[in-house]
């Protein structure tokens, strides 16, 4: 079979794909990320939906915090494991950050000559399904809406339309669920190409095993040893002290400056307590004396 004549050439994708997005999957192959844990249930809802022949476009809701930047990228790399099934393996899931593609741009033309050569060239290849397909991630989707309308950003959205109806487009976006509300719904015709995925904040227990997950990445950087008695103290401390804020962030920001804090006081070995309840106060506005 002759390869297809495209409209946009390999060469010319590629450099805007270089210039203006951020390939996932490439920097989890890089080791440029964590391991992703303890989202299955949601990662096997949007394989599914990557699946479909159309509207295989996935919305992702949930709280800052919650981990639905973590979750793209845990999809990534479930395509890097051969995790996913065989019309997904090998997929690129690539970042479109509105912010490099309008940066410099003067007008709405300015900005539409750049991004709909990316998008009509990846449609235009994912059309044929003689290669894996490229899927696209744009965090904060609701930027796209009413907060560009006086901007070059206007009508973004309108230019992704054709292709997320026919399924030439694989999109996945995120947004909280109270931007997607203001935002997104005024737009009905935008709003049922996706389908959702709600990601709810993970209990004490789930972020403990996130965090145990993780702790390895942070003590090959820190040199520590971080136990798991360590993990659970944090999460408790995070989920009693700052409650304002979401699991598993919080969490992983404390571990963070707690080891930050152990290697500043010159702590060797194990993560230690003090170092802990410092940063937590830290992070919680509080005494270190009423913890």
């Amino acid at each position: 079979m002759p390869n297809p004549t495209f409209a946009i050439p390999d060469s010319e994708l590629e450099s805007l794909l270089q210039r203006y997005t951020r390939d996932i999957t490439a920097q989890d192959r890089a080791g440029r990320f964590d391991p992703i844990s303890g989202r299955d249930k949601e990662l096997d809802r949007v394989t599914l939906i990557l699946l479909q022949r159309l509207r295989k476009n996935v919305m992702l809701l949930g709280q800052a915090g919650v981990g639905k930047t973590a979750l793209c990228i845990g999809f990534a790399q479930w395509v890097n494991q051969k995790k996913v099934p065989l019309p997904l393996q090998g997929a690129r899931v690539i970042e479109l950050e509105m912010s490099m593609v309008g940066a410099g741009s003067s007008s709405r033309a300015d900005l539409e000559g750049r991004l709909i050569p990316i998008i009509k060239g990846v449609a235009e290849r994912n059309a044929t399904r003689t290669q894996p397909p490229i899927i696209f991630f744009v965090d904060e989707f609701h930027q796209l809406m009413i907060a560009f309308r006086a901007s070059s950003y206007a009508g973004v959205a309108d230019l992704l339309k054709p292709y997320m109806t026919t399924g030439d487009l694989s999109l996945i976006a995120a947004t909280t669920r109270e931007e997607f509300d203001d935002y997104v719904k005024l737009d009905p015709a935008l709003e049922r190409r996706f389908q959702q995925v709600m990601l709810e904040t993970p209990d004490v227990p789930a972020t403990f095993e996130i965090l145990k997950n993780l702790k390895a990445s942070f003590e090959k950087h820190y040199n520590l040893t971080i136990s798991d008695q360590a993990c659970s103290h944090i999460v408790k401390l995070a989920d009693r002290y700052i409650p304002r804020r979401t699991n598993p962030d919080k969490s992983i920001i404390i571990l963070d400056q707690a080891c930050a804090y152990a290697i500043k006081n010159g702590v060797t070995g194990a993560l230690d307590d003090d170092s802990v309840t410092t940063a937590l106060a830290a992070e919680a506005g509080l005494n270190p004396k009423a913890l």
